[in-house]
């Protein structure tokens, strides 16, 4: 099933939408919202499920969907915590400040909690006060939504609560990052509003590529409609959304609408860095790989971060070629 929120208001307008993203219905009078959906899923799953049922087959002939009319699927959240699965882009993006990696980081994930009170559209604008000395990168990412998560959710049991995929484009302003990291307290100033996905799904419609509680396809990322990257998400991922869900609710419950992110998919060859897509490699889902991959050959990056006017597209395709998600697509302009 796939759902998503119209802009409407502060929390969207709840809406299902076909398999091939060309039809859409009001799902209003079964939940006003996503939240509202994720707050009451046991009841409103069976009934969501029959509208898009009559939806796919042309029982319900809905309306035309617009990705452009979307807001992310939930507007805002009472949690976003975002981890670091991939712990290839750890090392690199830590090499690239001079931070040692400890050994810890292969069995320990690590997470931030991010601010959630102002997602951004998928197709809204990334408004930045300026770019000199602050790093604007994209970061493209899968994340989960949970139901009530209980305290001390075994890894076991935590995959009965991941009830909706999307995908994020989690902004980072590296420039900014080492001053933070520096005083000891995490992110904050470095971290401004995220994107998600026009659509968010539920496991069950991505079939055999969703195992072992992983995304086993490529996420597509574009920069000023160049390839930048495609690694494939079930590839390289230290820890696994069960994982990640538990890590989160270690020591208190995560409340039903709960975001947890995956990180900055990132792909290893040959135990080492990736190559970038013009070098026959699968490219990266951020700038700071590509930078770090620059120091290492050359000694220097030549790739610089974001300026005024650029554009990242971040979108994931199944099989068949068919856009699973609708595409995030935004342009860095100025506040």
């Amino acid at each position: 099933m796939k759902l998503a929120s119209l802009e409407h208001g502060r929390d969207g307008k709840l809406i299902v939408v076909s398999r091939d993203l060309k039809r859409m219905a009001d799902a209003t009078d079964i939940a006003p919202t996503m939240q509202a959906a994720i707050d009451n899923w046991d009841n409103a799953l069976p009934r969501l499920r029959g509208l898009y049922e009559s939806l796919n087959s042309g029982a319900c002939e809905g309306e035309a969907f617009d990705e452009a009319a979307c807001a992310s699927p939930l507007p805002r959240a009472y949690q976003w915590a975002d981890g670091s699965a991939y712990v290839n882009h750890v090392e690199l993006v830590r090499r690239a400040r001079g931070a040692e990696m400890p050994e810890t980081f292969w069995t320990d994930p690590l997470m931030y909690q991010g601010g959630s009170d102002t997602f951004l559209n998928p197709r809204g604008d990334i408004r930045m006060p300026q770019t000199e000395g602050w790093g604007v990168d994209f970061e493209a990412e899968i994340a989960v939504i949970t139901d009530d998560v209980p305290m001390a959710v075994s890894v076991e049991n935590a995959p009965k609560h991941i009830k909706l995929l999307m995908l994020v484009n989690d902004v980072s302003l590296r420039g900014l990052i080492p001053g933070e990291l520096g005083k000891g307290f995490g992110f904050f100033q470095s971290k401004p509003s995220s994107a998600f996905s026009p659509v968010c799904v539920t496991p069950d419609e991505l079939g055999d590529a969703w195992q072992g509680s992983k995304l086993h396809l490529p996420l597509v990322s574009h920069l000023n409609g160049k390839m930048f990257g495609k690694p494939d998400a079930g590839i390289d991922m230290t820890f696994d959304f069960a994982q990640l869900v538990a890590h989160a609710a270690k020591s208190r419950p995560l409340g039903a609408g709960a975001i947890v992110g995956s990180g900055t998919v990132s792909n290893k060859l040959n135990d080492g860095p990736g190559k970038p897509v013009d070098d026959g490699g699968v490219g990266y889902s951020c700038i700071a790989e590509i930078r770090m991959i620059e120091t290492i050959e050359n000694g220097a990056p030549t790739t610089p971060f974001m300026d005024f006017g650029d554009q990242v597209r971040i979108e994931m395709f199944d099989k068949a070629g068919a856009s699973i998600f609708g595409a995030i697509d935004q342009t860095l302009t100025q506040a």
